[in-house]
C-alpha cells in the first residue's frame, strides 16, 4: 500500500502560466514581429544601423518607436541585448540615407543618436564617423550607380542634420565599396580600404556661426571655455582647470568624482549661450559636444600629436574621437586667445595639418583655414565596412 502525494502548482507557476496565456493571445493578435530591409555598418570607429529613407515612413515623427526597438533602447541595464546597440554611445546610432534634396548632393543623410538609458531619439547633430559609412552604402544598395568598371567613387552627401556637404572618395570593386585596403584608423583593429572625407564649408552647422557666442572665451561654472560650431557645436575646457590629467582613460573619467556631472554642468550651459536651448534642461544630448585638453607630452622621440583631447558624446566619454570635435579642435587650435590653442604646440607634426591626441590614438586633419581663421575644408581618412544587410526586426 503506498500513499499519493499530490503537488500543488506554486504560485510562480501560476504566474508563468498567466504570462504565456497572455503572450498566447498577443501572438494571435499580432503573430508577427515589425520588419524592414536595413544594413549594419561599421563607419570609423562607429556602429549603426542604416535605413533607406524610401523604406521607413514619410513622417519622420515615425521614426523614432522604429529606431528605438531595432536599436533596443531604452534599456535600464544599459546594454541594449534586445537590439544592435552596444550600451555605449558609439554603438547607439541609426543612419538614413535617401534621394537628394540639395543641389550639390547624390544622396542625403541624417543621422540619428539614441539614448541607452533613457528614450532619446536625437537628431540634433551629425556624426563624423559614420558618414564614412554613407558613401559605401548608397554605392552597396544603389541609391549611388558605381559602374562596374570603376575603380573608385566620389560620393557627395548631403547631411540633413546640419546642411552641411561632405564629399567622399573610395575604391569600388565589381560595383561596390572596396572592403579591403591598407588603412589603419586607431580605435579599430585590423586594416580596410581608405575613405576620404572632405567637408566643404564646416563652420557654423547649427548656429550659423564659427563662433556662437561671439567672443573666443567663455566662462562657465568658473572654468574657462571655448565654443565654436564647426561639423558640430562644441565646447572645449582645459583639464587642468578641471584639475584632472588631459590622459585620463574612458573608464577614469566615468570613475572621478564630480568630473562628468561638471562637465555636463559646463556643457549645458554652453549650449544654452549658443542658442542651442532656452534652458540647460532642454539642451540636447548630443550637441554641444564637451572636450577637454591639454598639451602634448614629449618623450625620448620628441613629440607626436600637437594636442590632446578626451571628448565626451551623449554623456559618455568616447573611447577614441568623434569626427566633428576633430574639426572643430582643428579651428579653435588656430584662434588666438582659445583653450584649445593655449595647449596646441607652435611645431606641428605634420605640416598637412593638426595631429590630434585622443583616447586610442591619434588622427590627423587636414585643414585649410581662411584670413578670418575659420576652417574653410578639412580632410580627414576614415574605414567602414558593411556588417550585413536584410531584414531588422523590432516589437
Amino acid at each position: 500500500m503506498f500513499t499519493r502525494t499530490i503537488r500543488r502548482p506554486s504560485r510562480a507557476s501560476h504566474s508563468i502560466t498567466r504570462a504565456l496565456s497572455r503572450a498566447n493571445a498577443s501572438s494571435r493578435s499580432n503573430p508577427s514581429q515589425h520588419s524592414l530591409p536595413a544594413a549594419y555598418y561599421r563607419g570609423g570607429t562607429s556602429r549603426a544601423v542604416f535605413f533607406n529613407q524610401a523604406d521607413l515612413p514619410r513622417d519622420q515623427a515615425e521614426w523614432a518607436p522604429i529606431f528605438r526597438g531595432v536599436i533596443g533602447s531604452p534599456d535600464p541595464y544599459g546594454r541594449q541585448l534586445d537590439g544592435l546597440g552596444g550600451g555605449i554611445s558609439s554603438l547607439s546610432k541609426v543612419c538614413v540615407v535617401g534621394a537628394p534634396t540639395h543641389p550639390e548632393a547624390d544622396v542625403d543623410y541624417t543621422f540619428a543618436a539614441l539614448g541607452v538609458k533613457n528614450p532619446d531619439v536625437d537628431f540634433s547633430s551629425n556624426c563624423g564617423n559614420m558618414v564614412s559609412a554613407v558613401g559605401p552604402y548608397a554605392v552597396d544598395t544603389g541609391l549611388f550607380e558605381a559602374h562596374a568598371e570603376a575603380e573608385s567613387a566620389i560620393v557627395r552627401i548631403h547631411n540633413t542634420n546640419t546642411r552641411k556637404i561632405i564629399h567622399a572618395t573610395f575604391p569600388v570593386v565589381n560595383g561596390e565599396a572596396a572592403a579591403r585596403g591598407e588603412l589603419a584608423i586607431d580605435g579599430v583593429s585590423g586594416t580596410a580600404a581608405p575613405i576620404k572625407l572632405d567637408f566643404i564649408d564646416p563652420a557654423g552647422s547649427r548656429t550659423g556661426k564659427m563662433l556662437p557666442t561671439g567672443v573666443v572665451r567663455d566662462t562657465f561654472d568658473g572654468v574657462d571655455a571655448t565654443c565654436v560650431d564647426v561639423a558640430n557645436p562644441c565646447v572645449f575646457v582645459r583639464a587642468d582647470d578641471l584639475g584632472v590629467s588631459g590622459t585620463l582613460t574612458p573608464d577614469e573619467i566615468n570613475t572621478t568624482p564630480g568630473l562628468l556631472s561638471k562637465l555636463d554642468s559646463i556643457r549645458r550651459q554652453a549650449g544654452v549661450r549658443m542658442g542651442l536651448a532656452a534652458k540647460t534642461e532642454e539642451v540636447p544630448g548630443s550637441v554641444p559636444k564637451i572636450g577637454m585638453v591639454s598639451s602634448p607630452a614629449k618623450d625620448s622621440e620628441g613629440q607626436t600629436v600637437d594636442l590632446v583631447v578626451r571628448a565626451l558624446s551623449v554623456g559618455q566619454p568616447h573611447k577614441a574621437v568623434p569626427i566633428t570635435v576633430a574639426l572643430a579642435l582643428a579651428t579653435a587650435a588656430r584662434l588666438p586667445g582659445s583653450t584649445v590653442a593655449d595647449v596646441t604646440s607652435s611645431d606641428p607634426v605634420d605640416p598637412a595639418g593638426i595631429t590630434i591626441g585622443h583616447a586610442s590614438g591619434t588622427i590627423l586633419v587636414g585643414a585649410t583655414f581662411g584670413a578670418d581663421g575659420g576652417l574653410e575644408f578639412a580632410t580627414v581618412f576614415r574605414t567602414a565596412r558593411r556588417l550585413f544587410e536584410g531584414r531588422i526586426f523590432w516589437k
